[in-house]
């Protein structure tokens, strides 16, 4: 790639487009003026000038060509999940030791003594910096930001100026929050100590999401986003590092985002699920904090019946916003928009990829209808508003004749990248989970309250569009210690109960592959192992769409595997015996 090539993407010059292309490079051709970064044999990235992305690029290029956007999941309880119970059985200080824990999020404080050693080295194998632009020390494979190394950043640690050396730094805390909760060394001064305090980091720190994207979907400027196919090079290289170090790695992602249609098929989603497939290696999603914002409508009603009615309150801070209809198939919708003012546009069809653009006083709406959507076969619609009047807007939802009961979901953008009073008067808080939460592979946490038992309030909560158990379990993720900017901070979020999950799933990574206990151990199989060992209430049922299959408990998991060899041995001795 020429460095004219590699500047195409970082420019905010030039756009970025997801491309399924499936080893075909002929696909490519229908892309004049661009580059092509590879992702792998099924996906690429695509640069071309930001003049190609128009209000209606979504029926040219298709839905997913669109890279999503992607949002923090926290805001700035150790023993509850049976990690010092374990601990304290002869053999089983399980602290992560010969284990990677990855995180493509904002970074980490390297200088922080929750990253270091006692000698004051550090415990971070490498930062790929997204961010700071230097062509000669990309990563292998990479062609943009920056690859700092162990031995640099043990300099830097020995340099009065460490971010003159290596000019890397979390200026949002969310990463270093994440690392610290899942491996952080012991600050004993401070209470603090992460789950494996001897695991090794591996970390990403993502570039911003471009300007012409969150222009697009109208996500305020201020707001932390990132885009889709960032956080999948930054999946791959983490699983390049451990692949080159030949070690066991968990990479976690404290991310997430309401677009799609929440059944797991977009591009992040589906790399994520392959990703789980490679052995030694287990993914950490979180769930979501979309549970109480008042973000989602679900509608079902019969064909023959009036049409639905739904209603929005905009508030009058909100200077643009998108939101997305999703109506399961097979069946066709139409919906008819009212105003605050009772002004209204009848009847948006079903039809194939089009692009409207209406204008109702001061609010222009641009509405993509059933875009080239290759990744589902639901009915999609998505609405732009640009300076929408306050007040009560209305959506009447219409089906097409049939027996079959109409279904339909609507999403707006999560909390982070929309104004507060914006929001469905008549909301469900199911389906909720965020994406790649909802997605099939990955282990899907939520956020619980370990003093009170309780679910935390805002968690997303399941199940997927297509009724798939989700999340998978609860961890601690309500005012958890954690570093930040002031030495230590009280965090809140399902991306920390996530963190909280990575450290566990490193656990088990160091019993089954390091010690030799079971080499074989995989995201499947953590998977199961933390599934069966869950704690579960009687007064519930379970899968349950607010706490997944129960609460983490690895003390429980351990009672389980050591119950399973004895009764094994126990066989094996029987058996031997009557031969």
């Amino acid at each position: 790639m020429s460095d004219e090539e590699k500047f195409e993407i970082i420019s905010n010059a030039y756009a970025d487009l997801l491309i399924e292309y499936n080893d075909n490079l002929d696909r490519f051709n229908d892309f004049p003026n661009s580059s092509v970064n590879i992702i792998n044999e099924k996906y690429a990235v695509v640069h071309l000038p930001v003049s190609n992305i128009t209000p209606d690029s979504i029926s040219k290029y298709g839905y997913s060509a669109l890279p999503s956007c992607y949002g923090l999941l926290s805001a700035p309880g150790y023993n509850s999940s049976g990690i010092s119970r374990l601990r304290n059985i002869p053999d089983m200080e399980l602290r992560g030791r010969g284990v990677l824990v990855g995180f493509v999020d904002t970074g980490i404080d390297y200088t922080h003594p929750a990253f270091k050693n006692p000698d004051n080295t550090t415990r971070i194998v490498s930062i790929w910096d997204q961010t700071v632009e230097c062509t000669d020390y990309c990563p292998e494979g990479f062609y943009y930001g920056t690859e700092y190394g162990r031995t640099l950043i043990n300099q830097a640690l020995k340099s009065e100026d460490p971010l003159a050396v290596v000019p890397s730094t979390d200026e949002i805390g969310h990463g270093t929050m994440l690392a610290g909760i899942a491996a952080g060394t012991p600050i004993n001064e401070h209470g603090f100590m992460g789950v494996v305090p001897s695991a090794d980091f591996v970390i990403v720190k993502l570039k911003t999401a471009k300007p012409y994207l969150k222009k697009f979907f109208s996500i305020p400027e201020d707001a932390s986003c990132y885009q889709e196919n960032d956080i999948i090079f930054g999946v791959k290289y983490l699983t390049l590092i451990a692949e080159r170090l030949n070690r066991p790695i968990v990479i976690c992602i404290g991310l997430g985002s309401s677009q799609g249609d929440h059944a797991g098929h977009g591009i992040l989603s589906s790399y994520l699920s392959s990703t789980c497939e490679n052995p030694k290696t287990a993914v950490i999603v979180s769930a979501g904090n979309e549970g109480n914002t008042g973000h989602h409508y679900y509608g079902e009603k019969k064909a023959d019946s009036d049409p639905d009615n739904i209603e929005l309150f905009i508030d009058n801070k909100n200077t643009g916003f998108s939101m997305e209809f999703w109506g399961l198939s097979p069946n066709s919708f139409w919906i008819d928009i009212f105003a605050p003012t009772g002004e209204f546009v009848s009847r948006i069809a079903p039809t194939l990829d089009r692009t409207l653009f209406l204008t109702l006083q001061d609010t222009n709406i641009a509405v993509d209808t059933d875009s080239k959507e290759a990744q589902t076969d639901k009915q999609f619609v998505l609405f732009r508003f640009q300076n929408p009047m306050p007040g009560i807007w209305r959506f009447l939802v219409y089906g097409g004749n049939g027996e079959l009961p109409l279904r339909y979901h609507i999403w707006l953008p999560i909390d982070n990248f929309l104004s507060p009073g914006t929001f469905f008067l008549q909301p469900s808080n199911q389906t909720t989970i965020t994406t790649p939460g909802n997605s099939g592979g990955p282990i899907c946490i939520t956020a619980y309250n370990y003093v009170n038992q309780g679910l935390y309030y805002n968690a997303s909560k399941g199940f997927t569009v297509l009724n798939s158990p989700k999340p998978d379990l609860a961890a601690p993720g309500v005012n958890i210690l954690c570093p930040g900017n002031d030495l230590f901070i009280n965090a809140t979020g399902s991306s920390i109960a996530a963190a909280h999950a990575a450290g566990i799933a490193a656990m088990l990574l160091e019993w089954g592959i390091i010690r030799g206990n079971y080499t074989a151990m995989d995201n499947a199989m953590i998977k199961k192992l933390l599934i069966q060992g869950a704690r579960r209430s009687y007064n519930l049922e379970y899968p349950n769409p607010d706490w997944g299959y129960g609460i983490l408990d690895i003390f429980r998991t351990y009672q389980l595997l050591i119950d399973d060899a004895t009764r094994i041995t126990e066989m094996y001795h029987n058996n031997f015996m009557h031969s």
